[in-house]
């Protein structure tokens, strides 16, 4: 490793223009200040608000500053992939644009990177401005998490973290379109170690990521790194169906061998209730993966770029 290394930073973007400038700055002056050569990547995820326009100022006035444009929105975990993909520094950084994750951290990033780990994960110490809820349902999905994957994920991290040249590399041959960016970084495996930090509130605007679309990313975790769902439905399907088999014996029983008269239709009714929303559930479980096997098997690029700025000539 070279006394002198280029330093990437991603930043994907998606409705961000009360905050993208104020992000660029602290950047900036972060990475001013440790004197290293390097280059801000923002992608601009299909944003509708006035996003793109600032960034293209911002690249106008540093050369430094990049952007990838993306022609619509495909989700934060591709943005992150796009980044990569077009980074040309020795260590690349990844970070939210809504500075919950400080930019101040990066240079012990860099530092950790310099004493030979590949990757450098920030984790989270304390967490402010979030409600009791989003803390108590992150704590749980983590932990579950890594109890469902053969893969060793950390748990309190998010994708605010440092990665060598080569695990980058290694990444872009991974071509899922339901992507978990950090559980790839997990599963490639190197050299690993975290920094903590305080996890700061938003500096403005709102969450992109509302209930909806956390039970999505969780979904997609899970079933990008785990087939003990299927498991758990075959499991829940063959004890169904020999407690089933086992009532049906009871009732075989009493019909013939005694004068018991059935309760009638309300317990009947509860049982199929019961049981075809358990057949419901395990139908829901397989969907999910195969939708995932058709995502994958219809081969559509990850995303589509509209423009490019600051990139070399062969990306204009």
């Amino acid at each position: 490793m070279s006394d002198k290394a280029v330093i990437s930073i991603v930043v994907a973007a998606y409705n961000e223009e009360e905050v993208i400038l104020e992000s660029y700055k602290r950047l900036k002056k972060v990475m001013d200040s440790i004197n290293e050569p390097y280059e801000i990547i923002f992608v601009n995820d299909g944003s509708r608000d006035k996003t793109a326009v600032i960034l293209n100022e911002m690249c106008v006035m540093d050369k430094n500053c990049k952007l990838i444009d993306f022609s619509r929105n495909f989700g934060q975990q591709v943005a992150i992939t796009a980044g990569m993909d077009h980074s040309e520094g020795d260590a690349i950084v990844v970070i939210d644009a809504d500075l919950q994750d400080p930019p101040e951290v990066i240079p012990k990033m860099i530092e950790k990177w310099r004493e030979g780990y590949d990757v450098v994960y920030g984790k989270r110490a304390e967490r402010k401005g979030e409600s009791v809820f989003k803390k108590i349902t992150a704590a749980v999905f983590y932990r579950f998490l890594r109890k469902m994957t053969d893969v060793e994920i950390p748990v309190d991290t998010g994708d605010f973290r440092l990665i060598d040249r080569k695990v980058c590399d290694a990444l872009k041959s991974i071509n899922e379109k339901n992507r978990y960016v950090r559980g790839l970084i997990s599963w490639l495996g190197f050299r690993q170690t975290g920094v903590e930090f305080v996890r700061d509130k938003r500096f403005a605007g709102e969450t992109k990521y509302p209930l909806k679309r956390m039970i999505k990313f969780a979904f997609d975790a899970i079933t990008s790194f785990s087939y003990k769902p299927l498991k758990l439905a075959t499991y829940l399907g063959t004890t169904v169906s020999v407690l089933s088999f086992l009532y049906l014996l009871v009732v075989l029983y009493q019909r013939i061998f005694t004068n018991q008269v059935q309760p009638g239709w309300a317990s009947t009714l509860a049982v199929n209730l019961v049981f075809n929303g358990i057949v419901l559930i395990i139908l829901g479980v397989i969907g999910e993966y195969i939708g995932r096997i058709y995502d994958e098997a219809k081969g559509r690029p990850l995303y589509i770029i509209r423009q490019f700025k600051n990139f070399r000539d062969d990306k204009k």
